[in-house]
């Protein structure tokens, strides 16, 4: 007994560490993407800009302050709330291969970008700079909200949740082809642009309301850890636990929406990084959802800052759209997912 004790220790201390090491490279990647670019700053001069040292030149410290580091808090506040949201939504769908963009989300999201480039139709009363983005969160709240509305139809199981998710991303491609088509050539170039993804218009507005998001559903979701793996030992073991799956299912869902929709609308669609991201941490730490978590948190927001630097420095002198990066990220994990596990049920 006193061996198993200390073996299950062992284990958990690894764990930590790992979650902690997972952290810490996402805090370095920032400073990464913050030296690279196409002036590319030594660490030093960063580290100095960022400590508002008086000897840095005033067009560094502006490059550092305006230009990058909103990019660089941005793309980690992204990938970790699409992160944490593919791990929560893997579990209560009992599905690898569920996350936002593949049930239908950024789909709506697109669709409500598309509504306010093309056509104008947004909130009124909204300042013209959050027409897009009020018009995407609306849109990709909307569909989570009909995957929450399916898990509480009576007897609507997760076979349901995810069939009606393909449909909805269905559905939303086919309305924004053909907005995409009549489509003036100035609003369609830029709605082709905002789906591709990019943290190139990043603001600190944003990043307040993905931060919020965060800051809001982080702790429903580490509090609601060991339900979540409990839930991964099957339904019907989770309810011998005395869980109420069903309500378990309708909160993690709520929290996934807001998550979601608060990241999408910000930057566009960006593909895969809810998929690999909690995988990942998986790998890493295995499915206890104390760890797994916050590690597919900091895994998330780690792919997304290597994606932002990877934007930058793939072809030179240009900044590629990050949701390209992402996707030839985070197809091969797909890939590999379908053909180890098969398609979902």
């Amino acid at each position: 007994m006193t061996d198993l004790l200390a073996q299950r220790r062992r284990r958990l201390r690894r764990r930590a560490a790992l979650v902690a090491l997972t952290g810490l490279a996402a805090l370095l990647s920032v400073l990464a993407d913050l030296m690279s670019g196409p002036s590319g700053l030594p660490m030093g001069e960063v580290l100095r800009a960022l400590a508002g040292s008086e000897d840095v030149a005033r067009g560094t410290g502006v490059i550092v302050w305006q230009v990058r580091l909103p990019v660089a808090v941005m793309a980690l506040l992204v990938g970790a709330a699409l992160s944490l949201s593919g791990a929560e939504m893997q579990t209560v769908l009992d599905n690898p291969l569920a996350e936002p963009f593949t049930l239908g989300v950024s789909a709506s999201a697109a669709l409500g970008a598309g509504l306010a480039i093309v056509l104008g139709l947004t909130l009124p009363g909204l300042p013209p700079i959050w027409a897009v983005p009020a018009n995407a969160f609306l849109f990709a709240l909307g569909a989570l909200g009909l995957l929450q509305l399916a898990s509480a139809i009576r007897g609507g199981g997760t076979e349901v949740v995810i069939l009606l998710g393909i449909a909805v991303n269905f559905t939303a491609a086919a309305l924004l082809a053909l907005v995409q088509f009549v489509a003036a050539p100035d609003a369609l170039q830029q709605l082709v642009f905002w789906t591709m993804g990019s943290l190139a218009n990043a603001r600190w507005e944003g990043i307040g309301v993905v931060a919020l998001a965060l800051a809001l559903c982080l702790p429903f979701s580490l509090a609601a850890a060991w339900k979540l793996t409990a839930l991964r030992l099957g339904t019907d073991q989770a309810q011998g636990f005395g869980l109420d799956v069903a309500r378990l299912r309708r909160w993690t869902l709520l929290r996934v929406s807001v998550l979601a929709a608060a990241s999408v609308s910000m930057v566009g669609v960006i593909g895969f990084v809810g998929l690999a991201g909690p995988h990942i941490a998986r790998m890493a730490v295995g499915e206890d959802h104390r760890f797994l978590l916050p590690a597919s948190l900091f895994a998330g927001a780690l792919l997304m800052s290597l994606a932002s630097i990877a934007s930058k420095l793939l072809v030179p002198g240009i900044l590629l759209p990050v949701g390209i990066v992402t996707s030839l990220v985070g197809l091969p994990i797909f890939f590999l997912l379908v053909l180890r596990r098969g398609a979902p049920a």
